[in-house]
């Protein structure tokens, strides 16, 4: 049963949630989470999950209690999400509760993966724990804070986040001769922060050919920082510790390329040393395309449209797809229904008719424009063929089926704006 908590719950749940962002860009598959222990109104300990295979929040929060030589029983324990009742990578944190002597547990949001759905809580109740579930906007926040973990759980398909930028007058690329970027500097550093979120990253061909793109994540280093483990805009911070661009945890690389035309001497093939590329293409590409760029290095997924290579990628654990471009692949994404979010840069500029309003869309993320790559081909024809995608027969007189958001932001980033809109909760 949800509960209305006092003003002291709700100020503990939101100091677990600034706890759980510790662990952003480091534990997927798993979900962040974050736990506060609480006696006779004093903290007595705090954690995080760290490290996917390291201690969870709340065993970490009881290690924090021991190490500042308190005893852990009788406390409150406030913590993001329901504890886990079974054995993982680490042991089950149920059992651990239950060992210290809490006495309260006051959860954010339940686990809706089918291991772990309602079993933690019960476990504690049958062992005389008092347990809450938080309602309201700490609530919320939980949920909102695990949608890759949400998703996954509850469709076997990771969360698809499509990440734009455009000038004032709609211009999706820079005319020849211009500056490959429309947004700026700080958008660009943020765009590579989200890259080092994400399990995975996704461009079409036609902005492989064109940009012929890195994707890997360069974020810029974190200072050290005491209190919050996270800085501004979720940066993860680590006392005593300089996170650096070499310790970032590389996303799969994904190109969409139905008919197998990534070209071998491409960055993305001669940087598998740095992160792994998957390509995936039609049963209908040519066989001696697909081998050779399985003899390149890629591994190559043959899938008949976004929702069998979204399956594929969820199998493998993949939890967060960042859509990076280009227009062909967003379009059958949304034409497949698999759009959980859009975040889309809104730069003060003017490009004019020199400009392209379709293409490549990828041009806040971290990659120039390196031009138009030999054997190349335009958005018509066969070789611009979106990716097939379901379709039904639009109703009699209908028009375009609009998406509306659930929920929308506006906020500025250096001197962009970027607006993110949510169309799905899970």
């Amino acid at each position: 049963m949800n509960s209305q908590l006092t003003g002291t719950d709700q100020r503990h749940l939101r100091r677990a949630l600034e706890l759980a962002e510790g662990g952003r860009g480091r534990v997927s598959p798993n979900p962040l989470v974050g736990a506060v222990l609480v006696r006779g109104g004093e903290v007595v300990g705090e954690g995080w999950h760290a490290e996917l295979g390291g201690p969870h929040a709340e065993r970490a929060a009881l290690e924090d209690c021991r190490g500042r030589g308190e005893d852990p029983a009788g406390a409150t324990m406030y913590v993001t999400l329901e504890p886990c009742a079974h054995t993982g990578r680490q042991p089950p944190c149920a059992e651990a509760i239950l060992e210290a002597g809490i006495a309260r547990v006051v959860i954010a949001s339940e686990d809706p993966s089918e291991k772990a759905s309602g079993r933690g809580p019960g476990i504690l109740r049958d062992g005389g724990v008092e347990v809450e579930l938080a309602a309201g906007e700490e609530a919320t926040a939980a949920r909102l804070l695990n949608q890759p973990f949400r998703k996954h759980a509850r469709t076997g398909l990771p969360l698809v986040t499509l990440k734009l930028a455009m000038s004032l007058d709609g211009r999706t690329a820079t005319p020849p001769g211009d500056s490959p970027w429309i947004s700026g500097e700080a958008s660009r550093a943020l765009v590579h922060r989200w890259r080092a979120e994400s399990d995975a990253i996704a461009v079409g061909i036609e902005t492989a050919l064109a940009d012929d793109p890195l994707l890997t994540a360069r974020p810029e280093p974190t200072e050290p920082a005491s209190g919050a483990p996270y800085g501004p805009n979720g940066s993860i911070r680590r006392t005593g510790a300089r996170r650096t661009g070499a310790e970032v945890r590389q996303p799969l690389r994904v190109v969409f390329d139905r008919w197998a035309r990534l070209p071998l001497d491409s960055r993305l093939l001669r940087t598998l040393e740095e992160a792994p590329v998957l390509v995936v293409v039609s049963s209908r590409a040519e066989a001696a395309r697909t081998a050779a760029l399985r003899d390149a290095g890629a591994e190559v997924l043959v899938a008949e449209g976004v929702e069998a290579a979204l399956g594929d990628l969820g199998r493998r654990g993949v939890t967060s797809l960042f859509l990076e471009g280009g227009a062909t692949l967003a379009a059958a994404f949304r034409a497949a229904g698999q759009l959980d979010e859009a975040r889309v840069f809104v730069a003060p500029v003017l490009l004019g008719a020199g400009a392209r309003r379709a293409g490549p869309l990828a041009t806040a993320g971290g990659e120039p424009d390196r031009g138009p790559r030999a054997g190349g081909a335009g958005m018509g024809g066969v070789e611009g063929e979106p990716w097939p995608a379901p379709s039904a027969p639009p109703a009699s007189g209908a028009g375009p089926e609009r998406l509306s958001a659930l929920s929308r932001s506006v906020d500025s980033v250096g001197e962009d704006a970027l607006i993110v809109a949510r169309f799905k909760e899970w």
